[in-house]
């Protein structure tokens, strides 16, 4: 099998789009259920549709490129989740085929073919957490296409220019999830190892990487969102908010514990290998500090952000070379048959679900499991009204829209958990105006409180039967 994949023909691109079609596409067609991290951008669309900003007219910390594109999608139909699926699947072929095409044309390896795009692929079909979009995926992509000026304008020395496109692609990403800007170090390493003017070169990345944001706040500033976009986003972004929406430890931990195992014999072999050319030994040195800025990026995350596993597949993908290419003294099914053992896995850990007592055999729970279900008793709601949730639960979201700007409750806190300050008061009530959402569902009993503070505002909820703590407005 790994023999069929060491061309460069176009067949075995061909029966890769098959393979990994086949691996994928028949679990989504049992239906996935909206992730936590879909269901943010989700609402996130639906609140920046009608012309609103985000950090001023919704309160979330999600980084302004990712809720921007999430947007985009919004503009195609209401909640596209075949677009998100869709998307998701798209941008994991593009970095893969990416990074395959650049290592095929820098030479970093003595064969050519679709190795890296197969490891890259199948192992990236190792769990659901990358068929869904993700702030993280969709930045990911703008950091491996990076790499492609990195690496020639490492070969060239001379032709720093490019280095200005890298350091903004690497900007982009960290827009889309703010610890992705730490792949800055990897860029300045590039310049360290290859570059001719390394003060020159090093500014030219800075300045790209820069660039992005300081485009972002000028146009925060102008509409009055300055503020907030540091206070939500860059404040938090390498804190406890860049791990929310992910999947529990006891999934992810797991997973990404099987996928280093896999890279740290990868790695082994790789660092036991000579090579012949300098610039194949250097670009083995920048794969190993890629790997290195994964790492932190995980643990910025605590390993459980969504799409945490795409941070591992560019070095498992690389280093991953070594350990198929035929060694003297060693039998060529050698392997062949580690290949079909780590393919075996994939499959066995992907449908895990469908196969009865086989997740509690693996002690590893099922990602579904763990994704926001609707509530019997919101169906009592009228779909399409906008609510407000006083609360972290936010299964009300997946069939009505959510009553902006409080979109995410622990930042709404800084308003509803000052209840006792006056400036906390006027900012509730000129966010919400004389005209709230059409539904609040208090999870934590502070609308009597509210109904005595701003009467004006909150006066007018009465209770919904049979739904706990959910109210209606009547005009």
């Amino acid at each position: 099998m790994l023999r069929f994949f060491k061309s460069i023909l176009p067949a075995p691109l061909l029966v890769l789009l098959a393979l990994v079609l086949a691996l994928r596409l028949p679990l989504l067609w049992f239906g996935l259920p909206t992730t936590a991290a879909e269901l943010r951008l989700l609402v996130l669309g639906e609140g920046l549709g009608p012309g609103g900003w985000l950090y001023r007219d919704l309160y979330d910390g999600t980084a302004p490129l990712a809720a921007g594109l999430g947007s985009a999608l919004q503009l195609a139909w209401s909640r596209p989740l075949v677009l998100y699926r869709a998307a998701a699947l798209a941008m994991l072929l593009a970095q893969a085929l990416r990074l395959n095409t650049v290592l095929n044309r820098v030479d970093v390896h003595p064969e050519r073919g679709y190795l890296v795009a197969l490891v890259y692929l199948v192992i990236g079909s190792l769990s659901s957490d990358l068929d869904a979009l993700s702030p993280l995926l969709w930045g990911h992509t703008f950091v491996v296409f990076s790499l492609s000026a990195l690496v020639t304008t490492s070969r060239e020395g001379y032709d720093n220019r490019r280095l200005f496109r890298a350091g903004f692609l690497i900007g982009l990403a960290a827009l889309c999830y703010l610890p992705l800007g730490l792949f800055v170090a990897l860029g300045l390493f590039a310049v360290v190892l290859f570059a001719a003017n390394t003060f020159r070169s090093a500014l030219l990345l800075l300045c790209g990487a820069l660039s992005p944001l300081a485009l972002v706040s000028t146009a925060f500033l102008y509409v009055g969102a300055l503020p907030n976009f540091g206070q939500f986003c860059l404040a938090r972004g390498f804190g406890p908010a860049a791990a929310t929406d992910g999947l529990p430890p006891q999934v992810m931990w797991p997973l990404l514990g099987g996928v280093a195992a896999l890279l740290l014999l990868a790695l082994l072999q790789a660092l036991g290998t000579g090579l012949g050319l300098v610039f194949q030994t250097k670009f083995r040195q920048l794969m190993v500090v890629w790997l290195a800025v994964a790492l932190g990026v995980l643990a910025v995350g605590r390993g459980v952000a969504p799409g945490s596993l795409v941070l591992l597949l560019p070095p498992l993908s690389y280093f991953g070379l070594f350990v198929w290419q035929r060694r003297p003294g060693r039998s060529a099914l050698v392997p062949e048959l580690l290949w079909l053992v780590v393919l075996g896995a994939v499959v066995v850990v992907r449908y895990r679900a469908l196969v009865p007592g086989l997740p509690r055999l693996l002690r590893l729970p099922v990602e579904s499991a763990f994704s926001p279900q609707p509530a019997p008793a919101y169906a009592r709601l009228t779909a399409g009204q906008p609510v407000l949730v006083l609360g972290p639960d936010r299964r009300a979201y997946l069939q009505h829209p959510a009553g902006r700007p409080y979109v995410d409750w622990q930042l709404a806190q800084l308003d509803f958990g000052h209840l006792d300050e006056y400036a906390a008061l006027v900012r509730i009530a000129q966010h919400l105006g004389p005209h709230p959402p059409t539904y609040l569902l208090d999870q934590v009993g502070l609308l009597p409180r509210l109904h005595y503070l701003l009467p004006q505002t909150f006066g007018r909820y009465e209770p919904v039967p049979g739904v706990a703590g959910g109210y209606v407005w009547r005009r």
